[in-house]
């Protein structure tokens, strides 16, 4: 999966921080979605994480709009 892959290559998340980052994943990839899809939307989760979205809700809404908007 796409988010386990990017978390782990960064190799600065906790368990419990990947565990988030999977769930957010999880509730917002669509099936049939293609490998570069869901690449960009690991992507934008984590860099959402990263400045400072940490609560889950909010982290998801965030993620659902492209970045730098």
């Amino acid at each position: 999966m796409p988010i386990y892959r990017k978390a782990q290559e960064s190799g600065v998340f906790s368990s419990s921080e990947v565990a988030l980052l999977g769930r957010v994943f999880d509730r917002l990839k669509m099936d049939g979605q293609s490998e570069q899809r869901r690449e960009a939307l690991a992507s934008r989760i984590l860099a959402n994480y990263s400045a400072g979205l940490t609560d889950e809700d909010e982290l998801v809404s965030a993620s659902k709009l492209p970045l730098g908007r």
